[in-house]
């Protein structure tokens, strides 16, 4: 099976400042992948050079075969954090702005998806709690029938009991030779539908394990993650 994303040599600097050096890496069609590392790691940097977002970076990053960031783009569906909208936005307009701008962005999908986050259209950003302006970038994400998924952090202001129940129901929501590239802090909780793991550190990629072998090793993801980093916060 041909690679689904691909990165090569990689390199990012930001003002002069290495961010990510020498990053290479690759992964399959059909695949939930947890990208792990501390703050400051170059999570989400590296997330969003595979959306296309930050560019001027050196190497090569293809999705499905494709190079061009708008080719790239049409295959990718990232979590964003709608801080293009004003405060004063309805849910609702945010809505139909994705209709309008995504040819994949499925409104059914995102009707079933309104349901089960309990998402009221008539809300305005202001109006909405952390916890429930990520439930609607979820709900967003997913709506769109992409190839790569990447979730930056998606689940840190959402409720434990709430939170449990979206990450069960993940898998249900991407076509199967989807992936999803996922960045989060409940390493525990996301573990269970993990096919593979992804570490960080030190401005590369360190590891790329399946969750099979570390779990061989007699090892949680958990276990595997703190070995690397140590105890304490991510």
């Amino acid at each position: 099976m041909s690679n689904l994303l691909e990165i090569e040599n990689l390199t990012y600097r930001k003002n002069l400042k290495v961010i990510l050096k020498d990053i290479n890496l690759n992964l399959k069609h059909g695949k939930i992948v947890a990208l792990l590392g501390e703050n400051g790691a170059g999570k989400t940097t590296l997330m969003r050079i595979i959306a296309g977002i930050n560019k001027n970076f050196l190497g090569m990053v293809a999705v499905d075969g494709a190079q061009p960031v708008e080719d790239r783009k049409r295959l990718i569906s990232f979590s964003d954090s709608l801080s293009g909208f004003k405060e004063s936005t309805k849910v609702a307009k945010i809505i139909s702005f994705y209709e309008y701008l995504y040819d994949d962005f499925d409104k059914n999908k995102f009707e079933q998806l309104q349901k089960f986050m309990r998402l009221n259209e008539d809300l305005r950003l202001s109006q909405m709690s952390k916890g429930m302006r990520e439930k609607l970038i979820i709900a967003l994400t997913f709506s769109r029938q992409a190839e790569l998924y990447l979730l930056d952090e998606p689940f840190s202001g959402i409720d434990a009991m709430a939170r449990k129940k979206i990450i069960s129901s993940i898998i249900l929501w991407k076509a199967d030779e989807a992936t999803i590239l996922i960045s989060d802090h409940f390493v525990n909780e996301i573990a269970s539908m993990l096919d593979e793991v992804v570490v960080v550190k030190d401005k590369t990629i360190y590891c790329h394990k399946s969750t099979e072998e570390i779990r061989e090793s007699n090892q949680s993801i958990e276990e595997f993650y703190e070995n690397i980093y140590g105890e304490g916060e991510e």
